[in-house]
């Protein structure tokens, strides 16, 4: 069976934005959790979709032109995430939006189609966020690893990441990377 991993950078009192909406605490949105090389398909919210379809369009038409939302230019990274996001399948988990520009990205309605993917063949999947996606994969115990950047920043308020999560969910920690920067990267199997 297919691993369903959770990857999302994170401040360290648990939001993945302040309570405008705000990232700017998020430095570089290129491959920090090494996935990659061991997927083949990611899994996105429908709240998230749009912005992320937006970002990574725009750094894979101009590699060197300024990025939406923060109007600097993409790291090497990023421009490599770009190339692997153009081409890679994406499942977006919504009831409301009706709509994608990528011809890799196809909507879902209901969660049992992500364990449909998970039985499937192929590497493993990535379920890249939002909040809500993620808990609602929690909660359904479909997400096998959690990977964590932990920013050393407290936004005091904003989305909490596991802001929909119903009960407990015992994790075993698997791996901790420190950064020179202060993040941390954790790694967590899910029970």
């Amino acid at each position: 069976m297919r691993k369903l991993v959770a990857a999302l950078q994170v401040s360290l009192d648990g939001f993945i934005e302040g309570p405008n909406g705000e990232l700017d605490w998020i430095d570089t949105w290129e491959d920090t959790f090494d996935l990659t090389p061991q997927i083949d398909a990611l899994v996105l919210g429908g709240g998230m979709y749009p912005g992320y379809e937006q970002y990574w369009s725009a750094v894979h038409a101009d590699p060197h032109g300024p990025l939406p939302f923060t109007e600097r230019s993409a790291s090497p990274g990023e421009i490599e995430y770009a190339r692997f996001a153009h081409a890679t399948p994406h499942v977006v988990l919504s009831t409301r939006l009706d709509t994608v520009s990528w011809k890799t990205t196809r909507i879902v309605r209901d969660v049992e189609e992500i364990r449909a993917m998970k039985e499937g063949k192929g590497k493993d999947i990535y379920a890249v966020g939002g909040a809500t996606l993620v808990s609602s994969l929690m909660n359904e115990g479909l997400i096998d690893e959690l990977r964590l950047l932990v920013h050393p920043i407290v936004l005091g308020t904003g989305t909490a990441l596991f802001k929909d999560v119903k009960e407990r969910h015992p994790l075993q920690l698997l791996e901790t990377k420190p950064f020179e920067s202060g993040q941390v990267r954790l790694t967590y199997a899910c029970s």
